[in-house]
């Protein structure tokens, strides 16, 4: 858990708090927000996530 925290606070330049908060949603609820914004750099942080040995799915906001 503290690895996928790290990856979080490394990667998108997290506070650890928020980096937290979302590892414990991960854990708890299987999946989190982690990023939003256009589909090129949804695709690119997906890819980062994988490279990270982390799963990572893309999904249009239902909002």
């Amino acid at each position: 858990m503290s690895y996928v925290e790290w990856v979080f606070m490394s990667y998108f330049g997290m506070p650890k708090d928020r980096a937290n908060t979302l590892m414990l949603q991960v854990h708890e609820q299987g999946r989190a927000i982690v990023s939003r914004g256009e589909r090129e750099q949804m695709e690119t942080d997906a890819q980062a996530m994988h490279r990270f040995g982390l799963q990572a799915t893309i999904e249009e906001d239902a909002e």
